[in-house]
């Protein structure tokens, strides 16, 4: 590790080596070599005057890139697709003089692009594949146990733990969706020549429209896409990488959301994310037990967020068929935006597969609260035995008043059973009025729809992508 120079935290603390190598030096030109060796058959089966062994010849050399001569010819030239033009050629000294033929540096820098973006979400998906798969275990696992819900951070009709659960992953599911649509829309650029009119390949075919218009479908099928846009200008539209970076920012949102509320329920001690035997909270506080990696999530998830603009300024602000203001900024947010996603989804496996649930606090709590919520079964139970309904609501609202006074202001527990069963009005007993404090009455269909839910929505969608599961992730710090 180089100490004395900035290296990007996304590589040395974050993100996944596999994420990493996606957007190395080495895959880049990988890549770039793969192109010019599926111009170069194209060209040749269209009928130019290229031989099989010049196609050998870069074939042979499309993985030993001499990274040292292009390094050396760029000092020179100062443009990066000439200089491994050149040390492509150097290597290959029959096939020099067809390599690149007729393209632009787009032909390689944007479909090299899509390529990786492509991948990279394959990638993404995989890793949202088994963080929905830990969600659904835990979703199904916590689906009956009741947990008192919120609204405004106020407590709230009881709900399940699992039902939660199923509320992130819901979220989830939505990103997955927008993943699936935008990956399998992604389509190259083809080789269109300098502002997109195709016109250097009409020259090198002799006007003949009928070769020319096959170039990219041809091109298309030897790196794996389906088919390229149909127009463009000298590059492809960065419309396309904001779709993309709209999606890894969907997720960024969805694990922020999660991790927010696991933050708030470690608070509660009803919820923990893992907390490894000799990790230390603080330096300070010893006895402390903070959700880092949940603050983790959040973290890189507002960096995800924010970074959707660069695409999308970039975008907005290019002029006619191309401008170069595009290029720095795609090479850090684009690359930026995938390897934070990852480092968000491994934080997000690592949290979700060792969540320690604790019970008995989370019932404590919502007995706590319960008899607030009872209260509107309370009153029915009491009209039954002949009460008024408009007295017993009164009633009761001056008695939940006077109840949580106790607890706010003097810090007792919740006695409003006891106001309740001393009051005539209500003719219930204490003993009546515990027995009705079963929290499962109150959950309405929680555990139902979870079950519908994971049923209908996610157990499918598992079991269709289960090549996928099985990830493991080690986190770094």
């Amino acid at each position: 590790m180089s100490r004395d120079n900035y290296t990007s935290p996304l590589s040395e603390r974050y993100a996944s080596k596999e994420m990493q190598y996606l957007f190395s030096p080495e895959k880049k030109f990988k890549t770039w070599r793969r192109l010019w060796i599926a111009l170069a058959e194209t060209e040749r089966e269209l009928g130019l005057p290229i031989t099989e062994e010049q196609i050998a010849e870069l074939k042979e050399h499309k993985d030993d890139i001499n990274f040292e001569t292009a390094k050396e010819r760029e000092k020179a030239v100062r443009h990066d697709v000439m200089s491994h033009v050149y040390a492509y050629g150097v290597q290959c000294p029959k096939a020099k003089g067809i390599i690149h033929l007729g393209a632009t540096s787009c032909f390689v820098g944007d479909n090299t692009d899509i390529i990786l973006m492509s991948d990279a979400l394959r990638l993404i998906e995989k890793k949202l594949v088994n963080v929905m798969e830990r969600l659904a275990k835990f979703a199904e696992a916590y689906k009956s146990l009741p947990t008192l819900a919120y609204t405004h951070f106020q407590p709230a009709q009881p709900t399940t733990v699992g039902k939660r659960a199923t509320l992130w992953l819901q979220e989830f599911l939505m990103d997955y969706e927008d993943l699936t649509y935008v990956l399998g829309s992604l389509k190259l650029l083809g080789s269109k020549g300098t502002t997109g009119t195709q016109a250097s390949f009409l020259e090198l075919f002799d006007g003949d429209d009928e070769k020319v218009d096959r170039i990219d479908s041809l091109i298309a099928e030897k790196m794996g896409f389906a088919s390229c846009y149909p127009v463009s200008g000298q590059t492809y539209s960065r419309k396309v990488d904001l779709r993309v970076a709209n999606v890894l920012a969907g997720i960024a949102a969805s694990a922020c959301k999660m991790s927010n509320d696991i933050r708030l329920l470690q608070h509660l001690k009803e919820i923990e994310e893992p907390f490894e035997k000799d990790q230390i909270g603080s330096s300070a506080m010893a006895y402390k037990r903070n959700p880092m990696r949940s603050e983790r999530i959040g973290s890189l998830s507002r960096f995800v967020m924010i970074d959707v603009l660069n695409p999308a300024i970039t975008s907005a602000t290019q002029w006619f068929e191309r401008t170069l203001d595009d290029s720095a900024n795609k090479r850090l947010s684009i690359p930026e935006a995938f390897l934070a996603t990852d480092g968000i989804l491994d934080l997000c496996l690592n949290v979700v597969d060792g969540l320690v649930v604790y019970d008995k606090v989370i019932t404590k709590h919502l007995l706590a609260e319960l008899p607030f919520m009872a209260t509107e079964n309370i009153m029915m139970d009491a009209v039954k035995k002949g009460g008024d309904r408009q007295e017993l609501h009164e009633k009761i609202r001056k008695l939940s008043m006077e109840a949580g006074a106790h607890v706010k202001k003097e810090g007792g527990e919740n006695n409003l059973l006891e106001l309740i069963a001393a009051d005539p009005s209500f003719q219930l007993s204490l003993e009546e009025l515990q027995a009705s404090m079963d929290p499962s009455k109150y959950v309405g269909r929680s555990e139902k729809q979870v079950e519908g839910f994971l049923k209908e929505a996610i157990w499918p969608l598992l079991e269709e992508k289960k090549e996928l599961l099985g990830v493991k992730v080690e986190i770094n710090v």
